[in-house]
Order: structure tokens, then sequence, then C-alpha cells
């Protein structure tokens, strides 16, 4: 018999946290820059994600996200790691 391994391929979007107002809940803002068609000027597309999160997540914290399975009606993304702890001024 051949062995076959079988790995679950995750999404993950790396953005900055702009609202931590709900409970479990960040709303992460992921930019990504693309080319236009026509013009061939980069332009920054940005799209915002509610996120779960159990650990302390403050707003401006630049976070990994991963896709998982529906957990509400607007959450199907969990926070993974903080890459950067936001800078207190």
């Amino acid at each position: 018999m051949t062995e076959q391994t079988t790995q679950k391929v995750v999404r993950t979007l790396t953005g900055r946290v702009v609202s931590d107002k709900m409970q479990k809940t960040v709303t992460v803002l992921v930019e990504r820059r693309v080319k236009h068609p026509l013009y061939n000027k980069v332009i920054i597309r940005s799209k915002k994600y509610h996120a779960h999160a159990e650990d302390a997540v403050q707003a401006g914290d630049l976070v990994e996200i991963e896709e998982c399975r529906p957990i509400s009606r607007t959450k199907a993304w969990r926070v993974s790691r903080v890459v950067e702890k936001a800078r207190i001024i």
C-alpha cells in the first residue's frame, strides 16, 4: 500500500487591527497592491475581515489571520498570531 499524506491548505492574511470593540472579535484591515489593467499603475485595494481573537489584541496591532469554519454570520477567520504590537505614543 502506498501511504498518502493529506495536508490541509490554510489561507492566511496579514493586516492591521482597526477595531477591538466587540467581545472576542476584532476587525482586521488587509491591504493588497494590484496593478491596474489599463493604466499599469499600482493601486492599493483594502478589505475588512472580522476575526475571532481569544487573546488580548489591541487596535493598531499587526496580526496574521487564518481561515476557519464559520463561527458566526460574519466571522470565518481566526487570529493565528500577533506579528507586531501597536506602538503607544
